[in-house]
């Protein structure tokens, strides 16, 4: 699919397996979710600008590549973005942090938001909106929306396991915005879950079911 890149690397497939598999723990799907977005936030930053500035190592001075432009803003798409963002922020402790509170309404499969709140500047920065699950793509269309409504003129998405249902649904609503997942599934259920998926993943990081 155009502008969905499925990250392959073996330690991502490996930790994801685990993920899946029913009887792993809560701390361990904890850990293994910190411990993969590490992996997946390299591959979403991988062709960031880099410009150079002088600076003076123990034996000499040399021009050394530094990050170019304003600082990185990880969007989180509550409850379950936060498990993506904690390990994003160990590799880019730096980044600006904006927070998109909403919930699927469990009848309509619609999202729901309750809280919002960015950076001011979002147009200058490139933005990442986070949440491990890409399924009907309704909260993830509402999320982006938001901040683009915020100024965010350059974003990408990036997510743990997709739906072909969810990338269509997203693409038709953001076309200009470019998905990075773990793995694209089968399809979606009837309740709106993706197969063979993982289950909830904010109830299996947070224990709550």
């Amino acid at each position: 699919m155009a502008d969905v890149t499925v990250v392959k690397h073996p330690l991502v497939q490996h930790k994801l397996s685990i993920m899946r598999d029913k009887k792993t723990s809560t701390a361990s799907f904890r850990t293994l979710l910190r411990e993969i977005s590490l992996l997946l936030c390299y591959e979403v930053t991988r062709d960031l600008e880099l410009t150079s500035k002088s600076i003076e190592t123990p034996m000499e001075e040399m021009d050394a590549p530094t990050l170019k432009g304003k600082k990185l803003v990880f969007a989180s798409i509550l409850r379950a973005g936060n498990g993506l963002l904690e390990g994003m922020l160990d590799l880019v402790p730096s980044a600006r942090v904006a927070h998109v509170g909403l919930y699927r309404d469990h009848k309509t499969l619609e999202a729901v938001e309750y809280y919002y709140k960015a950076p001011t500047d979002l147009e200058d920065r490139l933005v990442i909106a986070v949440d491990p699950m890409l399924a009907t793509a309704n909260s993830a269309s509402l999320a982006v929306d938001k901040l683009k409504r915020s100024g965010a003129k350059n974003l990408r998405f990036l997510c743990l396991l997709a739906a072909p249902e969810g990338i269509e649904a997203f693409q038709a609503a953001h076309p200009d915005v470019p998905i990075f997942t773990a793995a694209l599934d089968s399809h979606l259920n009837e309740k709106g879950y993706i197969v063979p998926g993982l289950g909830d993943a904010g109830d299996r990081m947070y224990g709550t079911k």
